[in-house]
């Protein structure tokens, strides 16, 4: 059972297309049929019906799948394990974030650690923070660095590294832009537009209004703050943005409630080697986490 069938038989698996699974791995779709082939020979089950267009696990593939995960990840560790051995930081790190940290608290650690080792070639993926999560606990990420999980796995350690603090916005010529300070419960008289009700961020203020005995009145929502920044500039309705968003074009609202601060920070695997690669990027993690702390502090 080689691990080029496997990669082939997970990718097949995650997208549910062998077109799309050969656009993932650069090979043509005929190609990863063959490994497909070649690895239900090897097994001695059919591990995918295919009805049309429509690609899925068979009884046998649905067995399969966890255990071509747990080997892919073995061997991975194990090439990782090795190539410790020399000391040397190079290689390939494959780092996933959100399009927000990405945007606003990576640029400055990345252009160092660029700098710093040239060598590696690094993997960057922009993800939700919760399709990062299930990477990293897949086996598929080395780090992410995300909006933290209120109840992480254990399987993970989770370090915090920044604090957001997020404020409640609207448009500068919104009913609420005018009036003084607010009860929590008065913004639940006009349509707010939210991230998605998925998302680790959504439910941190959905358990706030909850915590009040109010529910929400979400009319839109998406996953990208610098989306849901326009949606509220142009009058869509109220929001919640870090800082660093909420500041220029959209109105401050003073909300009488305490803040409501979300965690970014960085995820690994408990139980997987970590490369030298990674290593160096959890170096320079750690260092922005001291002096987010001296910034809290001062």
């Amino acid at each position: 059972m080689d691990t080029q069938s496997l990669q082939a038989f997970l990718a097949v698996a995650d997208g549910g297309s062998f077109s799309r699974a050969g656009e993932q791995l650069h090979l043509t779709q005929p190609a990863v049929s063959k490994r497909i082939a070649v690895l239900e020979d090897q097994v001695g089950a059919r591990l995918f019906d295919r009805i049309g267009r429509r690609v899925t696990l068979t009884e046998a593939g649905r067995l399969l799948l966890p255990r071509a995960r747990q080997i892919l990840v073995m061997v991975d560790d194990s090439r990782r394990a090795l190539g410790n051995l020399s000391g040397e930081v190079g290689g390939s790190l494959t780092l996933s974030t959100s399009h927000h940290i990405g945007l606003h608290r990576l640029p400055p650690l990345l252009k160092d650690y660029t700098r710093q080792h040239p060598e590696v070639r690094l993997d960057l993926r922009f993800e939700d923070s919760e399709q990062a999560y299930q990477g990293v606990l897949d086996g598929t990420l080395e780090i992410a660095v995300a909006t933290l999980a209120p109840h992480p796995d254990a399987q993970l350690q989770v370090v915090p590294v920044w604090i957001d603090r997020l404020c409640f916005v609207c448009a500068p010529d919104h009913p609420l832009a005018s009036r003084g300070p607010l009860a929590l419960y008065e913004l639940c008289d006009f349509d707010a537009v939210l991230p998605g009700p998925l998302t680790f961020t959504r439910g941190l203020i959905e358990a706030r209004f909850a915590a009040a005995g109010l529910r929400l009145p979400v009319t839109l929502s998406t996953n990208y703050l610098e989306t849901l920044k326009m949606m509220t500039a142009i009058g869509l309705g109220w929001s919640l943005l870090p800082e660093g968003l909420a500041a220029g074009e959209l109105h401050v609202l003073e909300v009488d409630h305490p803040p409501i601060q979300r965690p970014l920070g960085y995820l690994v695997h408990r139980n997987r080697t970590r490369s030298n690669a990674a290593r160096a990027m959890l170096e320079l993690l750690e260092e922005a986490r001291d002096d987010a702390a001296s910034q809290w502090t001062a």
